[in-house]
């Protein structure tokens, strides 16, 4: 049975204010303790960033009575990126709002925790979709929220609602912090694994300052004494051609794509460490066996050389049947000599692949990486073996944070679709208790 829910107009029920004015308050009086200013960027997933807001003078503060904030308040920002919602859980001192601002306090039949998630909502968020496009200085009136109509069922359930969809909050707050954990440990391990290696015991070794007899001075700098350094052209696998990029001109016209075949790959499906099955462009069996010199191999390296040039991902080992184009390079390397995997990496992070590949830069910006370049481009190589063991070590912590990310990914989807039920009513709350 749908739950009994009453329409209300949010000034009705709501206390609504914005800053009239601060009378010429100025970014110099800010002070260092004091009262807390709370503006839009100090807003991060509806909570607040405490300890990086301004503070301002109790005189000042006092000033506009009108938006001091309490506990159970909820804030929207309506000038610049207008929509981003907090709450007011758990105040640490005092603080009000600046003139980016309005508050929104619940007066009567209304869980401030529920207003929350009404102001996320779908309902809400389009009307806020709305100003943005439709106005060239996006602009969210006090009017705007009077106005409002919100549906409301019993303040039992609002509180249900409000503790289902926070806990999922919780949760996605949680993932988001281990996936952020483990994107830094992958970006601080990247830079040691690929300069310093691995010991044989699979540690990693100490750095150049600590022990400089186990390195040797290379023009890629400060390298382990094993390892040597060598040029891409003399790691390419014994296949002709281990480097393309085409068809061009008249090999491949654009009307001879086709809605279905052999998928014709391109800058839209390499990004960093990431090949996309997305497949939009294709050409026949007939057309793909003329032009079969271009066809991408299990593991090979594909290089973006138009758009975000020198996005780097490697091609999955079930791609099958599929052409390379022009806009991008596809890389054979021979394994024997190189990992695929870490020479990836090596394009996507290392500073001196970026500072080679901006040789081709013209204006301030690379528009393309010559095949002289891509030849030309050295990379550190360690021992096969020694290249194995930090392989294995880089690819079991992406696999995990692909395994957060994915989590997070599915956490969103379900909040979002679970959000927009309750809210609405079309899943009664009764159903989850």
């Amino acid at each position: 049975m749908p739950e009994e829910r009453r329409t209300e107009r949010l000034g009705d029920i709501c206390y609504i204010k914005a800053r009239i004015g601060w009378r010429g308050l100025s970014s110099s009086e800010y002070t260092e303790d004091g009262p807390y200013l709370i503006a839009g960027q100090h807003i991060r997933g509806g909570q607040i960033t405490w300890d990086q807001c301004d503070h301002i003078t109790e005189q000042r503060y006092l000033e506009s009575h009108e938006i001091i904030l309490r506990d159970g308040d909820v804030i929207i920002t309506k000038d610049g990126t207008i929509g981003r919602v907090a709450r007011i859980d758990d105040l640490p001192g005092d603080a009000t709002i600046n003139g980016t601002m309005m508050l929104v306090r619940p007066l009567r039949r209304l869980n401030y925790r529920y207003l929350y998630h009404i102001l996320n909502g779908r309902g809400f968020q389009k009307l806020i979709d709305d100003k943005v496009s439709g106005s060239s200085i996006p602009h969210l009136f006090q009017r705007d929220m009077v106005e409002l109509k919100v549906e409301l069922p019993s303040p039992d359930h609002q509180s249900k609602i409000a503790e289902i969809l926070d806990t999922l909050d919780a949760a996605i707050r949680g993932t988001e912090a281990v996936v952020a954990k483990l994107k830094a440990m992958k970006q601080g391990l990247l830079h040691d694994l690929l300069t310093r290696g691995i010991d044989a015991n699979g540690d990693l070794r100490p750095p150049h300052t600590e022990a400089p007899h186990l390195y040797k001075e290379t023009p890629l700098g400060w390298l382990p004494k094993e390892w040597d350094v060598r040029e891409i052209q003399s790691l390419l696998a014994p296949v002709d051609p281990a480097m393309r990029s085409g068809p061009f001109g008249s090999a491949l016209l654009k009307e001879e794509l086709v809605s279905e075949g052999i998928p014709f790959l391109g800058i839209d499906n390499v990004f960093v460490e990431r090949f996309d099955r997305n497949y939009k462009r294709f050409v026949t069996q007939e057309k793909f066996l003329q032009l079969r010199r271009y066809a991408v191999r299990p593991d090979d390296l594909m290089i973006t050389i138009m758009g975000t040039v020198g996005r780097c991902c490697l091609v999955p080992e079930d791609v099958g049947e599929a052409l390379s184009s022009k806009h991008t390079w596809t890389i054979s390397l021979d394994q024997s000599k190189y990992s695929p995997y870490l020479a990836m990496l090596q394009v996507n992070y290392s500073d001196w692949v970026l500072r080679h590949f901006s040789k081709d830069q013209q204006g301030g910006t690379m528009s393309a990486i010559r095949s002289e370049t891509i030849r030309s481009t050295m990379l550190p190589v360690p021992p096969r073996g020694e290249q194995d063991g930090i392989e294995a070590i880089l690819a079991e912590l992406s696999t995990r944070l692909r395994e957060e990310q994915t989590m997070l990914d599915k956490l969103r989807l379900e909040k979002s679709g679970l959000m927009d039920d309750l809210l609405t009513g079309r899943t009664p709350v009764t159903a989850l208790l």
